[in-house]
């Protein structure tokens, strides 16, 4: 005979579930990785969720290496450091960067990164063979963001492509990333939050059948 407490117990299951990313966002500098941060950090705000960012690590200056770890969660957050093995996902906007990082992917875990490489070492590898690398992974998406976004207008925009390719690796909705990057480019004016926009949406049709 049906009680009702299978349903109350399927409802008790779900509200203890955990909603979280924990994200890896790297490249060099000049490539908008605190601007990605911003966007994702906005959007998780805006959905009322915790977040905690650690500082940039490396050489913000142009061409230096950067990283930084962003967890965003519907409850509480005690660190702001990713442990190894426990990323979920890594965004990187240079390919050799997103192999600098594959310590910290989960089993589980997604690489979203970037073909153009930012040659800013003498003895910088073969890209052919990095982008070899990243295929080897089982959850991976390669973009050529800066294609992309020159298409748009300007490589510049190649940040929020890989932004846009990732976000469905993120536990937030689409809309919700489309206002964060709206609040924090609306004081470049429209245009450029527009163009932006674009570049993020072209970002996301490309992962549009991996999940």
């Amino acid at each position: 005979m049906y009680t009702g407490h299978e349903e109350k117990k399927k409802v008790d299951k779900n509200k203890y579930l955990l909603m979280k990313t924990d994200i890896i966002i790297a490249g060099v500098g000049g490539q908008g990785i605190l601007s990605i941060a911003a966007c994702i950090g906005m959007a998780a705000l805006e959905n009322s969720m915790h977040i905690k960012q650690s500082e940039v690590h490396g050489m913000s200056q142009r061409g230096g290496a950067v990283q930084s770890h962003l967890r965003i969660s519907d409850r509480e957050i005690f660190s702001d450091l990713i442990p190894l093995g426990k990323a979920d996902l890594i965004i990187s906007v240079e390919p050799m960067e997103s192999l600098r990082y594959l310590p910290w992917i989960a089993k589980d875990g997604w690489v979203v990164s970037n073909t153009t490489p930012v040659k800013n070492i003498k003895d910088y590898p073969d890209t052919e063979e990095i982008i070899k690398s990243i295929k080897l992974l089982e959850n991976h998406v390669i973009v050529d963001a800066d294609k992309i976004a020159r298409e748009i207008g300007s490589p510049i925009y190649s940040n929020m492509v890989v932004l846009g390719a990732a976000a469905r690796f993120i536990n937030l909705k689409h809309e919700n990333i489309e206002s964060g990057i709206r609040a924090i480019f609306a004081r470049k004016g429209s245009e450029i939050t527009a163009r932006n926009l674009e570049a993020f949406n072209a970002g996301w049709q490309l992962s549009a059948n991996i999940k």
